[in-house]
């Protein structure tokens, strides 16, 4: 089992009890799931363990046969010079048109999926956290975004509570993607 994958296990059975919104936070509407599904790409977030050390990370979202959403997590560590994935799922906690999902990598135990920020017209960016101000990521379709926009995610989740001068902002190295 890798480092992220014990990881994981590890926070979702902390992270199991704690499918909530943080304060002041509200999940976009209208949400159109076809529309987010794909990759995307970690341009921003706040430490933890389970990411800690990974660059060229991104999140690719589809659908299950169930219904659910499949999770795949990949990034690359550069110490252990190897990709590593985390496979897990999605589901919606209140009604599909809202960005509020839960998330679990490991059997029963789900944790917050909150898009607090999205680019409704294109689809091209969003702003998640997780079921407190611990959590925060910046995400984009593409390995770079515009500074302007990172700035004005950035301000907003600052102005939510959210340590934002703690951000790590992630590498992504076009040698890196081919494998």
């Amino acid at each position: 089992m890798t480092t992220m994958r014990c990881c994981i296990v590890v926070v979702a059975v902390f992270l199991s009890a704690c499918v909530r919104l943080p304060e002041n936070v509200t999940p976009v509407e209208p949400f159109v799931l076809q529309r987010y599904l794909g990759t995307w790409y970690e341009i921003a977030r706040l430490d933890h363990s389970f990411e800690r050390g990974l660059d060229s990370v991104t999140a690719t979202y589809s659908l299950r046969d169930d219904g659910d959403v499949r999770v795949l997590n990949r990034g690359y560590s550069a110490k252990d010079k190897a990709w590593e994935d985390a496979e897990g799922r999605a589901r919606f906690v209140e009604s599909p048109d809202k960005g509020f999902l839960k998330v679990s990598f490991f059997g029963p135990f789900y944790g917050s999926y909150v898009i607090m920020e999205l680019d409704q017209e294109h689809y091209r960016y969003a702003l998640v956290c997780g079921p407190n101000t611990s959590y925060l990521w910046i995400l984009s379709r593409t390995p770079e975004l515009e500074q302007a926009i990172v700035e004005r995610l950035i301000s907003k989740a600052q102005a939510l509570g959210f340590d934002t001068d703690q951000l790590i902002f992630v590498e992504h190295r076009s040698a890196l993607a081919a494998d």
